[in-house]
């Protein structure tokens, strides 16, 4: 397998969840399409939604791609307490973990701090200020 792309579904507040990730990931992003991008006849946005991101990407590391898009109204509401998955992020060294824990967690909610682990990582775990669940870790014994 050659990588595994996270996507998050937002309501309506995806830009600015991006704009935080790519304030602690660096780089820049490579897509963003909003529905208003994609209106026609046969494809109607309602004025309150022709802002909002249908897909925007932002890469991250060598071979990743964190991927959004705001959920339309007519589609629902997002669970934004939902507990089902996280995101895991696998540093390179100990301080890229801490510095990635530290700069996704601003205004969040800490579930564990960074810290050691008892199967041999670095890890921390948290809910970040929009809902999304993430885990960052460092694994000093990763030979990949």
């Amino acid at each position: 397998m050659r990588t595994i792309n996270p996507w998050i579904n937002f309501n309506g507040n995806a830009e600015e969840a991006f704009t935080f990730y790519k304030s602690v990931f660096g780089g820049e992003f490579t897509k963003i399409v909003r529905f208003g991008d994609l209106a026609s006849e046969e494809f109607q946005v309602p004025e309150n939604e022709v802002n909002k991101l249908m897909h925007i990407a932002l890469p991250i590391g060598k071979h990743n791609v964190l991927l959004a898009s705001d959920v339309p109204s007519f589609m629902g509401p997002v669970n934004e307490s939902e507990n089902r998955s996280k995101i895991v992020v696998s540093a390179e060294s100990k301080e890229e973990a801490e510095q990635l824990f530290n700069g996704l967690s601003v205004d969040g909610a800490v579930e564990g701090p960074i810290g050691e682990g008892p199967w041999g990582t670095y890890a921390g775990m948290f809910r970040d200020k929009y809902g999304i669940e993430w885990i960052v870790e460092f694994d000093p014994n990763y030979k990949g």
